[in-house]
């Protein structure tokens, strides 16, 4: 398992992603807050075995399928990008910034956000 504070990690961006859209809540209720919660430990999954592999494909996929799951229920391909943006925020946040393993998730979400801007095209 990853040596970086995933919980820490998840509960930051989640609440960050519903202080900033509390509409969210009104929409999906507290069982869409839980799967904002679900999906971020699986962001987190992904970049650790995108990382263990050393494969950017493997998160760059799993972004654009996350997209179409997501946009078929109705959010944007935007709120997946914000929610990558804060993810990397948090990584921002953490006293070993400077660590290999979080230079490369910054790397892959940064990717992934490239992909999915033109994915808004």
């Amino acid at each position: 398992m990853s040596s970086l504070p995933v919980n820490k990690i998840v509960e930051r961006v989640t609440e960050k992603i519903y202080e900033l859209e509390p509409s969210l809540l009104e929409k999906f209720g507290e069982r869409g807050k839980e799967r904002c919660h679900e999906d971020n430990h699986y962001h987190m999954k992904y970049l650790e075995t995108t990382y263990k592999l050393d494969n950017l494909q493997i998160f760059t996929d799993y972004a654009l399928w996350l997209n179409n799951l997501l946009t078929s229920r109705g959010m944007k391909t935007q709120h997946i990008i914000d929610n990558f943006n804060f993810i990397q925020e948090a990584l921002f946040e953490l006293d070993n910034y400077g660590d290999k393993q979080v230079q490369a998730y910054v790397t892959y979400l940064e990717e992934a956000n490239h992909i999915l801007k033109q994915q808004q095209l």
